[in-house]
Order: C-alpha cells, then structure tokens, then sequence
C-alpha cells in the first residue's frame, strides 16, 4: 500500500528574539518580521536586500562556465556577419529566450533564422528533425539551442559533421553524457563553479547572464550598438519565462523577476499588449506572477502543444499591430482548444488511478488517444489530488510521450535514473520531467517507477500539510499588512504566499455556496470592521455559524468593477479547541 496521506497544519514558531531585532531594525510590523525570520532572512542587513532587490546586486556574468566561449564566439559571428539559427524549445522559457536572443542579434546587425520544434512532428527538443527542417533553408556557421540540447550528443556531432558550430544554453538536469563539441552553458552541468544565487536560473535568466557578458564585452571594443541597448528593456521577457518555469524566485531569479513584472507591467511590445487584451489581464492594478502563470503563460504554450509555438516567437517580436492581434487571437482559440482536450484527459486519467492504480506509490498512465502535448497539466493535476508522483503518457508515434511531477520528498530525476536503459529520452527537475519510451515498455516502466518511488518513500508518510506561516488577530489584516507583503512579491517556487491562521473565529451567519462548489463568507473583527472571503470548491465542507473556528487562509486583493477590496481566501478550517 502506499505512504498514508494526512491531512494536518504545520506551525513552527521562529526565534523572538530574531523577530524583536527585525522589527526594531526595520521598523515593520511582527508580522512581516515573523515571515522573514521564517523564510531565512533573520539578518537585518539581508533582509534589506531581501525586501528592496536591486539590479546592481546581479553577479559578473562571466561567472557563469561557458558564457566567456560562448560570448567570444557571438562576437565572431559579428563581427563576420555570419549566419546563424536559433532553436529554441517550445515552452514559455523556450520562447522568451528566443524572442530576447534573436532581438540583440539583429540590433547588432545578424539575421538569425530562428525555429521552434514541431511538438508532433520533431519531438521535444533538439531532434534530428528539427535540425533538418533548420538547415533546409540553408547550412549556417552557428547553430544555437536554447532551453535544450544538454543530452544531445549525437545531434551536436551531425552539426559539427556539417561543419556547424553550436552552442547550446539550457538548464535542464540529466546523469547522461553531455555533448563536448558544443559550447555548453549550463550551471547544473558545471555545479561545482557555480554560485547559489544564479545556478536556478532557467533558460531566459541564463539568456539574460549571456547578453550581459556581450554587451559588457562589445562596450568594452567600443562598438556603438553596445552601448545602446538598454538591458532592462528586456527583463520583462526575462519575468515571463523566469515565472512559467517554476524556478525558484530566491537570488537572481529574484531580482530579475520582481524588476521584470515591473517592465511588464509598462511594455509597449505590441504582442504582448495584444496578448494581455486577449487574457483580460488589466495592468491598472498591477502585474502578479499569477497572470503569467495562468494567463500569459497557457496561451504561448497552447501553440508550442496543439500547433507551432513559433507564432509566440513572432508575436512577440512584430511591431506590426494588425498581426499582433490576430496571432493574440489564435493563440486564445488554441489556449481554450487545449483546455477541453485536457478536461477529457484528467476525467479519464483519474479514472484509471481508481480503477487501476490507487494502490501503487508512484503513478503511470498511458493512452493511446491522449495528446502527448497537454498531458504535462494533467499529471500535474492528477499529482495533486492524489498526492503522489505521476507520470502521464500519449501516443506519439511507436512512442510513449509525456511528462511528471512530482511532490515534495521524491526527486524524479532520481527515480528515473532506475529505468534509464528503457527510456528513449528524457530530463527535466526533481519536481518536473519530460520522458519518452517505447509503448511496448510502458507496463514495465510502471512496475520500476512504482518501486522507485516506493523504495524513497520507505517508511515515510505522504503528509497533506498546510503550512501556516503565522497565527494572527483579524484585526492586523489590513492594508498596512497588504502594503508589508506586497515588499515580499513575487511570490512563487521557494518563496510561498504567506499562509495565515486565525483562532476562534466566528461566523454569524451560514456562508453562501455559489455555482454548487464554492462558498462567499463574512466575518467581523473585535473592531466591528467586516471582512469578506471565499473558499474555492469547498461547498462540501461549510463551517458551521454562531461556533468558534480556527482559519487558514490567503489574503488578497479583489479587483472588481473598478474596485479594490481585501478579501479572505479560505484554505482549510477547524472547530477551535
């Protein structure tokens, strides 16, 4: 059977003391000092730095092992106006960097093809097939991959046999070989130089270090375009893909993306304005990493999954409006395209976990009518609800393809690393993989990565935990409390949205269900002051009113018909002790 799921709340209380010195030296309230105790940040000096990231804080570029080879080579082809493709992959960091690379390389005066690959045609990545399609058009002397190539060896040996150079930028992990006739930048393959405040960096960020070590270079031979272009311009495509890929937003991811929503927030990139139209994403009230996450994000990936993901690329690039609309426009059919495609697949796939599977510690489901394209959501969400590693594969061909996820305590690099012989590719992060195998090795793979993950959950529980990061009255949630978290945006992967807990809590009337799955509640402090919440699809689960309750809740801004109101997310309840 597998590890017990529980469901319980998890408090640790942190150092008084730490927290005292906080709010003395800052001068904040408890609160805000309790949660930057909690997160690591107890010296008052960094938690300054912390609060206030600043560009000039960003690390030498050429810090980073490969960057000085790959930067003498980008100036060669410069300097010999060279041709040259880029390929990158088909995600929001994939595109991003492409966007951001081929837009320097063109104001220093190259013409770089760029491609993405085709999800169902090419595969993932930097496939033969891509490659091909690339060099159709012509052989050219530079050939970069960006947020792919770290495992391809046998395809970086074809482009030297044509006499292409390559340099590949990526950030992906993998226990196989890595290429040694490309230029590789990848701190996770060179981890023991790297520096903790950049080696999460995904693609765009690395993208970012690579463009930084350029310019400084060509300021440096006095070229004029070099002193021209204002990097900041671009960290917005540095936010977008920074925040799609679930990087950690610690160190420099920090400070790239809380600068960069700030730039996204002001662009004037027509594409992206259109896109923004298109999400209903209002940039009056600002930008959050939500809206890249749930909006931006889908739509640039819809088109790398159901078609050709260098429409995003284009998009992002053009100035001409009239274009940029109607590719916003295709990019939103595709996004609600894809939303019932992975609607049909989740209802099946949780199906087969309770007919099938419900016993097993790490879960595979295959299908030969999923599309491979959008099951990376539903293994997502199938991970979730049953709180376990998932692996969910369509057809692809005579191949099984798909993705993982994973949940906290179980590395699927790992666990992968058991059934290498019997995958035809794959790599990706501990909590996110990308595989594919032979269909015919399915069962078996089942069978290891079931065992995988059992042998690494052995003798451990599987804990639903909700993580309060502090018990507080209701009268201390309010907007002075809302302007001290806003100081601790982005909020994302290593940096959570701050959980609280109220104790006692009484409702003096029966919350409202609204659409059958969620309720609308209110609450009054020891004030008279009234707050309002809501608690999504826990209609099943309504606390009881006029009886005393302990909360754990988000708090959060409402924006509404030209409104702003503070607002309760309820995440889980309790009858108070």
């Amino acid at each position: 059977m597998p590890a017990t799921v529980k469901h319980r709340w998890n408090y640790q209380p942190v150092d008084a003391e730490a927290v005292t010195r906080l709010v003395t030296a800052l001068q904040t309230s408890p609160v805000l000092a309790e949660l930057l105790v909690r997160a690591g940040w107890a010296d008052p000096d960094e938690a300054r730095r912390f609060l206030a990231p600043r560009l000039a804080e960003l690390d030498d570029p050429f810090r980073v092992a490969g960057i000085d080879r790959a930067v003498a080579r980008l100036q060669k082809a410069i300097a010999g106006r060279e041709s040259l493709v880029i390929l990158g992959d088909y995600d929001v960091d994939g595109v991003s960097s492409t966007a951001f690379l081929v837009s320097i390389l063109r104001r220093f005066g190259l013409a770089p093809r760029f491609i993405v690959p085709l999800r169902l045609e090419e595969g993932y990545g930097l496939s033969r097939n891509a490659i091909d399609r690339a060099l159709d058009a012509g052989v050219p002397q530079l050939f970069i991959a960006l947020d792919c190539g770290t495992n391809s060896c046998a395809e970086v040996a074809y482009l030297r046999s044509r006499g292409v150079d390559v340099v590949i930028v990526d950030h992906h992990r993998s226990k196989e070989a890595v290429p040694e006739e490309a230029i590789l930048v990848n701190p996770h393959v060179h981890a023991e130089s790297a520096s903790p405040a950049w080696q999460n960096l995904c693609t765009v960020g690395l993208v970012f270090k690579l463009v930084h070590a350029l310019l400084k270079a060509m300021r440096e031979a006095n070229h004029p375009e070099a002193h021209a272009i204002r990097l900041r311009d671009y960290l917005d495509l540095v936010a977008m893909g920074t925040v799609a890929d679930l990087v950690p937003l610690l160190g420099e991811n920090r400070i790239l993306a809380k600068h960069g929503l700030s730039i996204l927030e002001q662009t004037t990139r027509p594409g992206l304005l259109a896109l923004m139209d298109v999400s209903g994403i209002d940039r009056t009230n600002g930008l959050q990493p939500v809206d890249i996450s749930f909006r931006l994000g889908p739509r640039i990936n819809a088109s790398g999954r159901l078609a050709d993901a260098a429409l995003s690329v284009e998009l992002i690039l053009s100035q001409d409006r009239a274009f940029c609309q109607d590719a916003a426009r295709q990019l939103d059919g595709f996004n609600r395209e894809r939303q019932d495609i992975e609607r049909r697949i989740t209802e099946d796939a949780e199906r087969q976990v309770e007919e099938h599977y419900a016993a097993d510690h790490g879960i595979v489901l295959y299908d030969d009518n999923w599309h491979p394209g959008v099951v990376g959501i539903v293994a997502s969400r199938v991970s979730r609800k049953f709180n376990r590693p998932c692996i969910v594969l369509g057809r692809e061909g005579e191949l099984a393809k798909g993705s993982g996820r994973s949940v906290f305590g179980v590395n699927l690099v790992e666990a992968l690393g058991d059934s290498n012989e019997l995958l035809s590719n794959w790599g990706g992060h501990p909590m996110a993989v990308g595989i594919a195998l032979d269909r015919a090795n399915v069962a078996e793979f089942r069978g290891r990565f079931n065992a995988a993950v059992a042998q690494r959950l052995a003798g451990c529980e599987l804990d639903r935990t909700v993580d309060i990061s502090a018990w507080v009255d209701l009268e201390t949630v309010d907007e002075h409390l809302m302007g001290e978290l806003a100081l601790l945006h982005p909020f994302g992967q290593g940096n959570a949205k701050p959980v609280f807990a109220v104790s006692g809590a009484v409702f003096a009337k029966r919350p409202e269900v609204f659409k059958d799955q969620h309720f609308r509640f209110q609450l009054d402090d020891a004030n008279g002051r009234r707050l309002f919440g809501v608690a999504w699809k826990m209609a099943d689960r309504l606390p009881p009113a006029g009886k005393p309750v302990d909360l754990v809740f988000e708090a959060a801004w409402n924006h509404f018909n030209g409104r702003k109101l503070l607002q309760l997310e309820l995440l889980d309840w309790r009858l108070a002790k």
